[in-house]
């Protein structure tokens, strides 16, 4: 169900960091692009589930509506999850847009049951440099330092609040009859700024949509690819 959070206070702090914390805060970002109208889409949200438990993984759900047609409207569909996957779409030279899609730091893509295919994406994405984010909790409200870095050419900086898990029993449609688990649902992904690579303070709004955690993630404009990514759980867990 849908929260409406208070405002959560909270620092965000994406710094130059050396090699130990860097490894510590080098997330590898799994989009997957799913509906509940989809009846190919169940194994591809349970394997993005396990992925979301580790440590190394921000795995994100989200909800298309170009199947809402069909005999179902997936309540988690949003027509701006849609958009971006048609960005990507454009980017991997698709002729279409399709679920269960999974896009891997924004450099490879797949479809979302692949395992194998996945998880070689999932291994040769470690190896793509990034710059280290860390989130802290501050009582100066919700904002996002960002130190400089050289040479990283024009960025979009995505805020994003999700929830943890969530259940849908479906009445209709191709997965009629059937109890669906997705986990991190995207409830809210916005565009906050574009950064070029020098020193920047930036307020992060609270989403009215809700969410358990906040993540923040730092997109190349030129080439897609997610260079930086981190999380900050907004519920009291871990």
């Amino acid at each position: 169900m849908p929260y409406l959070k208070t405002l959560v206070l909270a620092t965000f702090a994406v710094v130059m960091a050396h090699t130990t914390q860097a490894a510590e805060q080098n997330l590898t970002v799994i989009e997957l692009y799913t509906s509940e109208g989809c009846s190919s889409c169940p194994p591809a949200d349970k394997f993005v589930g396990e992925l979301a438990g580790r440590d190394d993984i921000l795995a994100l759900s989200l909800h298309v509506d170009y199947w809402d047609y069909i005999g179902w409207k997936d309540p988690f569909a949003d027509p701006r999850n849609t958009k971006r996957q048609r960005q990507y779409a454009r980017q991997f030279q698709l002729r279409y847009v399709y679920t269960p899609q999974v896009v891997i730091d924004g450099a490879y893509e797949s479809v979302g049951s692949d395992r194998g295919k996945i998880l070689d994406a999932v291994a040769k994405a470690k190896s793509l440099q990034k710059i280290p984010v860390r989130l802290t909790a501050s009582s100066d409200g919700m904002m996002l330092d960002l130190e400089a870095a050289a040479d990283v050419g024009p960025v979009n900086v995505y805020s994003i609040f999700y929830d943890r898990r969530q259940e849908t029993d479906v009445r209709r449609g191709e997965n009629s009859g059937r109890k669906l688990e997705h986990v991190n649902v995207v409830r809210d992904m916005t565009r906050i700024a574009t950064w070029q690579g020098k020193p920047a303070r930036i307020a992060i709004p609270a989403s009215a949509a809700g969410g358990d955690v906040c993540a923040v993630i730092l997109q190349s404009v030129a080439t897609g690819r997610i260079i930086g990514a981190a999380r900050l759980a907004l519920d009291g867990k871990s």
